[in-house]
Parts: C-alpha cells; sequence; structure tokens
C-alpha cells in the first residue's frame, strides 16, 4: 500500500471512523505526509493509530490526537497560533494549513532545526520557529487566537493564557507526568473557562511553569 493510500485509509478509519467531524481538519490530514516526520526506520509506521519515537526522548502523537487537538482548536484561517512543543513538525504543519501563521518552540534545539528543514522542504512559509522554553510562551508575536500545547502540564500556565486574545483558546494535556486530561480553556473576561475533553497521554512539558526537568 502507497502512503497516499495508507493516510486515505488513516483517514476514514482512525479520524472520521472515530468521531473527528471537522471537513478542514480531514482534507488537511489526509494531504500532510506524515511519513516525512519520521525517521526511515518508522516510515511504515507513519499511519499507525499511535505515536512513534523521534528522538531526544521525544514522540510524535497519534495521528487521532493530532486530529483531536487541532479540531478543538476551532481555526477558521485567520488566526495567528502558537505551538508549544514543535518536535517532528508535523503538527506545525498541520495548523499551518488551517490558520494565517504558526509560531511554535521547541526547547530541543536538534529537533527544532530537523522540524524547520522538513518543513521548509515541503513548502510551508507561514510558520516560525523558535528554540527555548515554551511554558513562557512567545510575547512578541502575541496575542494570539489560540495556543496549543503538545506535552503534559502539571496546570495552566498563566503565561500562555496573558498571551492569548480573549474569546481565544488553549488546547492542552493537563495532569500528572504520566497521564493527563486533554482540555480547552477559553479566555472570557481575561480569565480561564474550561472543558475536559478526554484522557490521554503525553510527555511532560519541561520548563519554568512546567515540570521541573
Amino acid at each position: 500500500m502507497s502512503f497516499e493510500e495508507e493516510r486515505k485509509r488513516m483517514v476514514e478509519v482512525q479520524l472520521r471512523g472515530r468521531g473527528i467531524e471537522d471537513g478542514r481538519v480531514l482534507k488537511v490530514m489526509g494531504n500532510a505526509p506524515r511519513h516525512r516526520f519520521v525517521s526511515k526506520e518508522h516510515e511504515q509506521s507513519a499511519y499507525a493509530d499511535h505515536p512513534l519515537p523521534i528522538g531526544e526522548g521525544q514522540t510524535i502523537s497519534q495521528p487521532y490526537m493530532v486530529a483531536l487537538m487541532t479540531e478543538c482548536m476551532e481555526l477558521e484561517g485567520n488566526e495567528r497560533v502558537l505551538e508549544i512543543g514543535t518536535g517532528s513538525g508535523y503538527q506545525v504543519a498541520i495548523l499551518a494549513q488551517l490558520a494565517k501563521e504558526v509560531c511554535s518552540i521547541e526547547r530541543v534545539e536538534k529537533l527544532s532545526l530537523k522540524a524547520k528543514e522538513i518543513l521548509t522542504q515541503l513548502g510551508y512559509t507561514n510558520v516560525k520557529l523558535k528554540v527555548g522554553d515554551g511554558t513562557k510562551g512567545w510575547k512578541e508575536h502575541s496575542p494570539y487566537q489560540a495556543i496549543m500545547v503538545t506535552a503534559g502540564s502539571p496546570d495552566i500556565p498563566q503565561s500562555l493564557l496573558d498571551q492569548l486574545s480573549e474569546g481565544g483558546r488553549i488546547v492542552i494535556p493537563v495532569g500528572g507526568s504520566f497521564s493527563q486530561e486533554l482540555m480547552v480553556v477559553r479566555k472570557r473576561k481575561g480569565k480561564a473557562k474550561t472543558r475536559k475533553v478526554c484522557g490521554c497521554v503525553f510527555v511532560p512539558l519541561i520548563g519554568e511553569f512546567g515540570w521541573k526537568q
């Protein structure tokens, strides 16, 4: 089966079949070459229904979780988005097709450089990448209409809420260092209004306002 065929099957079985309804999300998940964001040894598993290692103790999330978190962002196309945890760059590629601009922070320089290389090769021009402590956000480009955190946080960092525009939303796994609840946080009159989506397991969010290394 070709990568294109595997991608189509992923969309129909793993995403649409499990309740992902946003047509724009399904379309871009069907377009993005996920196999380009994993190592050669994991290429044949790129569209399987589970996370994969990308080195440096980090992972690329399973396709369903990528789609679910993206759907929770409720993007319309004119937003500036902040992503915490660039990782492989795959989630950046998905968001870049759905938003006006994506700013992404990664604490591991090696991963950030590799992601930049792949995203450039694939022609994504509306992304900005930075190496640093993602828990502090990226104030220079704020406010953001939506923020996605792709690592498990002990709570909702106030620094990110401060950089979110009024009415904006943060999609973030919150809980312990081994398991979390995926939450959607909306900013209403400067306060966080939260909604739980489902249980999940992410690598820990390391930083000043996350877990200590």
